[in-house]
C-alpha cells in the first residue's frame, strides 16, 4: 500500500527534515520532501497565557508569528502567568494522585502515547543518581500520562513499571502518573510543567507535537535529538538537548548513553539554573516562545502545505 500511495501521489512529504531524510533512504527513487508539523496555538496556549500574550502581543492568535515580540515581556509576568499555569498541574496532581507536590520545586513533564520505543522509563535508569540530583538542587518532580493501546501489552507493562518505580522513590522524588490522559489533561501538562522531556529512541519519533504545545506556553524541552526538536533546539536558549542526533545501532549502549547525557543536562543545566538562577531560567522560556512557540504551529505548517502541495 505504501508504494502504491507513492507512485499516485503527486507530492510526498515527512512530518519533519529527519523524518523526510530517513524516509527518502527508506523509499530511494521517489522525490519526498519535509514540512514540519504544528500545533494550533488559540487551542494550546493555556488561559494564564493567554491573559499574558493578549495585552503584550496583539493579534497572535491572528498571526502566530507575532508570538516573536514574547521576547519583551517582563519577568515578572513571565513567571506569574506560569505560576498560575503549574498551580493548576499541582492542583490536578493532588486531587488524581493523592500525590504532595509542590509549586515551587523543579517538575518535569512526561505525557505522550505509551508505547517502548518513546522510553517513558528512561529516566529512572539509574535511581541512585536521581535521588542525588534531587536533594542536591532542591527537589525534583515527574508527572506522567498517557494510555497504551489497549493490544499493546508492552505498553501496558511501561505504565505499571513507571508506577511501581515510582512508588519506591517517595519521600526523594516524587512521582505521579495521572490517569484518563486526554486534551485537556494535556493542556494543564504542558504549561503548567516547568521543563517538557522526551526520551524516544532514535530515529523512530517521526516529529512528535508535545514540545511544541509546551513552548507555546514557555516551557522549554529537555528532549532526545529526534523529530521536531533537531529544528528546535538551541542548546540552552530553547531547551536543552539530550545525547546527540546519530543513531546508535547497540540498543542497550544507546540507552545507557542517553541516560548518562539526560542526567548530566538536569544535573550540571537545568536544576541549577531553575534554582539559583531564575532571570536565566525565565529567558530560556521567553525564547520558547518567541522562537518554537511562533514557528512550530499550524498557521506556518497549513501555509506550507498550501504552496508546497496542494497549490505547487
Amino acid at each position: 500500500m505504501t508504494y502504491l500511495a507513492l507512485s499516485l501521489s503527486h507530492y510526498i512529504n515527512g512530518v519533519a527534515k529527519k523524518h523526510g531524510e530517513i524516509s527518502r533512504h527508506m523509499f530511494a527513487g521517489y522525490e519526498i520532501d519535509a514540512i514540519t508539523n504544528g500545533v494550533h496555538a488559540p487551542t494550546w496556549v493555556s488561559p494564564p497565557f493567554r491573559e499574558l500574550f493578549d495585552p503584550h502581543v496583539a493579534g497572535w492568535e491572528e498571526d502566530n508569528f507575532s508570538l516573536r515580540y514574547a521576547l519583551r515581556i517582563p519577568d515578572d509576568e513571565v513567571w506569574a502567568a506560569h505560576r498560575e499555569a503549574k498551580r493548576r498541574l499541582v492542583e490536578s496532581v493532588k486531587r488524581e494522585a493523592n500525590a504532595g507536590f509542590d509549586v515551587d520545586a523543579l517538575t518535569l513533564g512526561f505525557a505522550r502515547r505509551a508505547a517502548t520505543y518513546k522510553r517513558a522509563d528512561m529516566i529512572f535508569h539509574d535511581v541512585e543518581r536521581l535521588r542525588r540530583i534531587a536533594s542536591q538542587h532542591g527537589g525534583l518532580q515527574l508527572v506522567f500520562a498517557g494510555k497504551a493501546h489497549p493490544k499493546d501489552e508492552e505498553g501496558k507493562k511501561l505504565i505499571q513499571r513507571v508506577v511501581q518505580i515510582g512508588q519506591s522513590l517517595e519521600g526523594s522524588v516524587a512521582v505521579a502518573y495521572l490517569p484518563n490522559y486526554d486534551m485537556e489533561l494535556a493542556g494543564i501538562l504542558t504549561s503548567g510543567s516547568d521543563v517538557w522531556l522526551n526520551t524516544p529512541q532514535r530515529p523512530l519519533e517521526a516529529s512528535g507535537t508535545s514540545g511544541m504545545k509546551a513552548a507555546l506556553n514557555g516551557v522549554p524541552s529537555l528532549s532526545v535529538l529526534d523529530g521536531w526538536w533537531i529544528e528546535g533546539c538551541i542548546e540552552g536558549v530553547t531547551g536543552w538537548a539530550i545525547g546527540t542526533d546519530d543513531s546508535c545501532p547497540d540498543e542497550a549502549l544507546d540507552w545507557t548513553r542517553t541516560a548518562q547525557s539526560l542526567y548530566d543536562k538536569l544535573e550540571r543545566a537545568v536544576a541549577p539554573l531553575f534554582y539559583a538562577n531564575r532571570p536565566a531560567f525565565i529567558e530560556v522560556m521567553r525564547h520558547a516562545i518567541a522562537l518554537n512557540g511562533s514557528f512550530f504551529n499550524t498557521q506556518r505548517m497549513v501555509g506550507q502545505y498550501s504552496a508546497r502541495a496542494y497549490l505547487g
